[in-house]
């Protein structure tokens, strides 16, 4: 039996993800802004699941929900950092506070909850630690560029972080969904106040009110969470788990797209060395 941190559980993904680890027997720290929307699955679990209120921009909510896991159930085997909502808008309709907003919850939310589980981990010499990302960052859509930006830097940062803990026994690992079914175009996604017209046949064609992809996602949350669990439980966890036929498709895509766009400048790359 594990012990994992999920955070955002309240719906969508989180949700599925917390459903499936307790179903399977493991203890679960269930998190989320208003901890009533988590309640249930506590009430359902009784000796498995701790429902505790975290805000992942609040530094004190963060050390307050480590210390709840560490103190019910002993520390935490495997961190899910999934809370995060999305965010459209061409580039230059950002709203500035947003867009920190942004930032502050999917980048350096986090950080800080892998700050806060790592040194137990590393006193052990053992721990999971999940981060969440999306084709998007892949891809980056027109009127996703923000949204784009701070699932990059979540992958980047995962990146470094995989090689600092390796040698200590821990695993860092990002997860890049593509559509799933739940919330996330729904309820989930904030948008820029005031569109600019001339953007209205690129990044205006997919704000909410012009965006028909709701409720047709082809992901089911349930399998991406038992993909999860195999990935977290296998012997050599994947860097990147990619969930999603669409994911797979465009991820490639985009990959032959950036080769071919690096063969054929090549030559001017590799001209900026100094002459020997």
């Amino acid at each position: 039996m594990t012990t994992w941190l999920i955070t955002g559980c309240s719906t969508g993904l989180g949700r599925a993800f917390a459903e499936a680890v307790l179903d399977r027997g493991h203890d679960v720290v269930v998190t989320a802004r208003d901890v009533a929307s988590v309640q249930d699955l506590a009430d359902a679990h009784p000796e498995t699941a701790l429902a505790v209120a975290l805000d992942v921009t609040d530094d004190a909510q963060v050390g307050a929900a480590v210390r709840a896991a560490e103190e019910r159930f002993g520390g935490v085997d495997v961190l899910v950092n999934n809370a995060g909502y999305g965010y459209r808008s061409a580039l230059e309709e950002g709203v500035d506070a947003d867009v920190r907003q942004l930032f502050e919850t999917h980048v350096f939310g986090t950080v800080r909850l892998t700050k806060a589980v790592l040194p137990a981990m590393r006193e052990r010499r053992s721990g999971t630690i999940v981060n969440l990302s999306s084709i998007g960052a892949r891809v980056a859509p027109e009127g996703s560029g923000y949204y784009a930006a701070v699932k990059a830097a979540v992958e980047a940062l995962t990146l470094s972080l995989r090689k600092e803990v390796a040698p200590l026994g821990i695993r860092a690992m990002v997860v890049e969904p593509g559509g799933f079914r739940t919330d996330f175009a729904g309820r989930s996604l904030t948008q820029s106040t005031e569109p600019i017209a001339d953007y209205a046949d690129t990044a205006g064609k997919r704000r909410k009110e012009n965006d028909t992809v709701h409720g047709t996602q082809p992901g089911d949350p349930a399998k991406a969470a038992a993909a999860l669990i195999e990935a977290v439980e296998s012997d050599q966890p994947p860097y990147m788990l990619l969930l999603g036929n669409d994911a797979s498709d465009n991820f490639r895509t985009a990959l032959h797209a950036l080769l071919d766009e690096v063969d054929q400048w090549e030559t001017l790359s590799r001209s900026t060395d100094f002459d020997e």
